[in-house]
């Protein structure tokens, strides 16, 4: 960081002591922001992949960050525990399999998601949702089907066994 040490010997340049206040003291700020705040939310934006516009992809799209679609893939997008993101200017020819999906831009598949989809105004939407949450914003497009299912839900609406919290509630009781 640049700390000006002349300020006396410079007076013709009245912009370099307004500087230095404004600077020390947002400094301290940034430091109890940053303190304050929660690590993972500070984490989780830095562990996020972009696909820039110019960018085409075309086969599989695996890992374990949060991804921005800004450009073109096709294939399928498999982001089990994180959450996918298509831009404006995304176009995805693809399944989706991710924990939160938000569609801004236009997407051709299959949407698997274990928490929310979300299809914004601009977004556009052509395949089938399974999901726990959904929220369509008006002017959104849509067209396919939804399948709404709760954490651990199996494909024919059955819940799973809940094994071990089935056990625990028992023993209270």
């Amino acid at each position: 960081m640049w700390k000006p040490t002349n300020q006396p010997t410079a007076p013709g340049r009245t912009t370099e002591p307004e500087r230095t206040p404004i600077s020390a003291p947002s400094a301290p700020a940034v430091t109890e922001t940053a303190a304050s705040a929660p690590r993972p939310v500070t984490a989780s934006t830095a562990d996020q992949a972009t696909i820039g516009k110019s960018l085409v992809i075309k086969g599989e799209v695996t890992g374990s960050e949060s991804l921005y679609i800004d450009g073109r893939v096709e294939g399928s997008i498999n982001l089990a525990g994180n959450r996918v993101t298509v831009g404006r200017n995304g176009v995805v020819a693809a399944n989706i399999n991710a924990r939160e999906i938000v569609v801004l831009g236009k997407v051709r598949g299959n949407l698997t998601a274990s928490d929310r989809v979300d299809i914004r105004s601009d977004g556009s939407l052509t395949g089938d949702v399974v999901a726990a949450r959904i929220s369509i914003e008006d002017g959104a497009f849509f067209k396919g089907g939804i399948d709404i299912r709760k954490a651990g839900q199996k494909p024919n609406g059955e819940e799973k066994p809940a094994g071990v919290g089935a056990e625990a509630v028992a023993a209270r009781a």
